[in-house]
């Protein structure tokens, strides 16, 4: 039988890891903006007695969780399921928008941020002097005051012991894993739900009798190596609270954009300058918010037929974080390809070419007077 202090693995616990986990995330959108639907069973995918059975399921929320619904299931098993759900076709750059509004709140805590999806990241917290449950329960409480959306999140000292605790008590829960908890918290665990347990990898361990958490930690390392390689080396460290991996915050993003699609499409010249306005007040909260700045503004737009094109400007200078002038390159940009002439159902702005506000850029803009 292991140990949790068995050689040469340690426990690093100098770490204070939170991973935060947006509930059911693109449902809740839609229920947020659509609030006949709380009661209701959604399913985003695209209707499979439209589409001719084809579709995949995007998300559920949690009443339709509980038939049986759940991601990348095939839409029309979906309906099987839950056959009175409303099925709504994803939309995945108002999720994107969302998001990036959610990354923003995150921000606010620290820059040591490692995305994993539009509805999820790592933090790393360690430089934080608050207890980090005071911490969190602000975080979320932001993002419910702020955007109308719940989240769970999971804390302790490394990131696969945080994502298994923000699982743990879905939706809008919180759940602390210290180090006296690992044994009490993973040996209940069926083995589907260990990290790195795949579909093939649980048949396998079921043909082993390994169904728990505690079976696998009462395997040796030699074994689990023989049977599942490198894996196997893995998943003897996670059962036992390792997992030295960092948060990769370090990571540099090549861009920062905002975009804004209409339903119905707008058709004017001075409903799309509006746009640009508004839009360019985002990107520039974003921009100063990661700190960085960049030489290229590239436009996006999408007619209302969904052609999806872009147009890009590049200065010899880092473009200043200014609404003003971030909306005064856009209207160039429009003037040189001539306008449209097409209803738009997206606008776009996004800054690439991204590096550090690490130094003063004391180019005077043009467009100041």
């Amino acid at each position: 039988m292991g140990s949790l202090l068995e050689f040469p693995f340690k426990l690093q616990t100098n770490r204070k890891i939170l991973h935060i986990d947006m509930d059911a995330f693109y449902a809740q959108i839609e229920i947020r903006d659509h609030p006949e639907l709380k009661a209701k069973q959604v399913i985003l995918a695209r209707d499979p007695r439209k589409s001719g059975g084809k579709g995949v399921v995007a998300t559920a929320n949690y009443n339709a969780r509980k038939l049986g619904v759940h991601s990348a299931m095939s839409s029309m098993e979906a309906l099987e399921k839950a056959p009175d759900a409303i099925f709504l076709d994803p939309d995945f750059d108002k999720y994107r928008h969302v998001s990036q509004q959610v990354h923003e709140i995150f921000h606010e805590y620290t820059d040591k941020i490692e995305p994993i999806a539009f509805d999820e990241a790592y933090l790393d917290l360690t430089d934080r002097p608050e207890p980090l449950i005071t911490l969190a329960h602000q975080m979320q409480q932001e993002i419910y005051d702020k955007l109308q959306l719940t989240s769970s999140v999971g804390i302790s000292f490394n990131k696969f012991l945080a994502k298994l605790a923000s699982e743990h008590n879905k939706p809008a829960g919180l759940t602390v894993i210290r180090v006296e908890d690992i044994r009490a918290f993973l040996d209940n665990q069926p083995i589907e739900n260990i990290r790195g347990v795949g579909v093939k990898t649980a048949e396998k361990m079921h043909e082993l009798h390994i169904e728990t958490g505690r079976d696998l930690y009462e395997q040796s390392q030699d074994m689990l190596m023989d049977e599942f390689n490198k894996q196997g080396f893995e998943l003897y460290q996670r059962i036992r609270g390792i997992d030295d991996r960092p948060v990769e915050y370090e990571r540099q993003r090549k861009s920062i954009g905002k975009e804004h699609t209409f339903n119905p499409p707008i058709r004017s010249e001075d409903d799309i300058l509006a746009e640009f306005k508004i839009i360019a007040h985002e990107l520039v909260k974003a921009l100063q918010t990661q700190k960085m700045h960049g030489k290229t503004l590239v436009l996006k737009v999408r007619d209302d037929e969904f052609n999806t094109t872009t147009h890009r400007m590049t200065q010899n200078d880092f473009i200043q974080n200014d609404e003003g002038v971030i909306n005064n390159i856009a209207i160039d940009i429009l003037e040189e390809i001539g306008g449209y002439t097409k209803p738009l159902r997206l606008i776009g702005l996004t800054v690439t070419g991204l590096s550090p506000v690490s130094f003063e850029n004391l180019a005077l803009s043009l467009y100041e007077s």
